[in-house]
């Protein structure tokens, strides 16, 4: 798509939708940056000047640094800004009225990756609170979801489920871009809110279309392939299994000590999914391998596993394939899997595999006597979420958003 622009270079190009902003902060990271590699702030200085006021990051940093979950960054100033550099994965995690004080305007540009799970959402929510408690406007200089607008997957998360990596009745896979899920998040909240469109963007496209490098937006998504997979391995991390943390290739190393055999792993994954042998998940390819993570789980131990090759976006369907891999994986173990204990994204108390999926049965279902990938759980309310996303759709999908 030689003609995409993502909201950021629809700005450059029409610099006077500004003009009514007044006073603005930016909330950025960065691979918030242009098709050049401009990042936004710079942006952001020459097209606002002095009316540039305050400067945002979300979790991993400002420079996205930090490594993992509930590591908080702080808030910083530089030589670099002459603007304060505030954190919302710190202490707060909503600007307070003392971060927006001399602010009309509070502009977002974030990649979201496709994927309930990631805090970015529920960042964006809080500043559409904070913008309804103080008085403000948030604009959303839009960017496209990376795996598509078309395709769900992964149930809808219920409301006894919510975190902060869940915080709306979305699926895991959601289709929406940055913009769109502002506005379906403010359904609820009410913000005064204004979305800086895409220009050349088909829903029906993955990233590679783009004709654009992905600029990794947090350390452990650092290739398109991962993102790809994230959907669905990002359930990992409520297990025992190591889903690559600590290797070169995040969520594409799979695997743990209890695991003897790979080729046992990638056989059973595919049995469950309802594949003939010698087969491979759509979009997919499942290598044996073995790895060693100099980090997080299993630091300094071989796991056996697979490495995850992506061989054609457009048929992943990454969820299903996660949750064969877990049952998978539970049953090889020999009584060594586990889920992980809490926390997890401030949940003090509750099992992480239940934030994550999005259900509090969630391990009960992975255990249960009976498991099936087909089990309707799994992909529970998609259809009702696929109508109600109707309403604040900003880019037509010629297939809908369910296919």
């Amino acid at each position: 798509m030689p003609n995409f622009q993502c909201g950021l270079e629809v700005w450059i190009a029409n610099p006077r939708i500004s003009d009514s902003w007044g006073r603005c902060a930016l909330l950025c990271n960065q691979a918030s940056v242009t098709r050049n590699f401009e990042p936004a702030w710079n942006v952001a200085q020459r097209l606002l000047g002095s009316r540039l006021h305050a400067l945002f990051g979300p979790q991993h940093g400002f420079y996205g640094t930090a490594q993992d979950n509930m590591i908080e960054t702080g808030h910083v100033s530089t030589a670099e800004f002459k603007v304060p550099i505030y954190s919302l994965y710190s202490e707060t995690r909503q600007p307070t009225p003392e971060m927006l004080g001399k602010v009309d305007t509070l502009i977002i540009d974030l990649q979201i990756v496709g994927c309930r799970i990631y805090t970015w959402k529920s960042t964006i929510a809080a500043c559409l609170r904070a913008a309804v408690r103080d008085g403000k406007r948030v604009v959303v200089l839009d960017r496209p979801n990376p795996v598509g607008g078309t395709v769900l997957e992964g149930r809808v998360l219920d409301m006894d489920a919510t975190s902060f990596v869940g915080e709306f009745p979305i699926p895991m896979r959601h289709g929406l871009t940055a913009g769109e899920a502002a506005r379906f998040f403010n359904q609820t909240i009410g913000a005064q809110l204004e979305v800086v469109a895409l220009e050349g963007w088909s829903p029906e496209s993955c990233w590679e279309t783009l004709q654009r490098p992905w600029v990794l937006t947090s350390p452990n998504l650092p290739t398109m392939d991962s993102v790809h997979v994230y959907p669905g391995l990002v359930i990992l991390e409520g297990t025992n299994i190591s889903e690559g943390r600590g290797t070169g290739l995040p969520f594409q190393f799979i695997g743990a000590p209890y695991i003897k055999r790979s080729g046992d792993l990638v056989a059973r994954v595919c049995s469950l999914l309802g594949l003939p042998a010698g087969n491979h998940p759509p979009g997919l390819f499942l290598r044996h391998a073995s790895f060693e993570p100099t980090s997080g789980k299993w630091m300094k131990r071989v796991c056996a596993g697979i490495q995850v090759h992506v061989v054609d976006p457009k048929k992943i369907r990454s969820f299903d394939f996660a949750v064969a891999l877990v049952r998978a994986c539970i049953e090889l173990s020999d009584g060594d899997f586990a889920w992980k204990d809490a926390p997890y994204e401030y949940d003090l108390v509750t099992l992480p595999m239940k934030l994550i999926i999005g259900s509090q049965n969630a391990d009960k279902k992975f255990l249960a006597d009976d498991f099936s990938v087909q089990d309707p759980f799994w992909n529970e309310g998609l259809e009702s979420f696929a109508t109600k996303a109707q309403e604040i759709l900003l880019y037509r999908r010629a297939t809908g958003l369910l296919s």
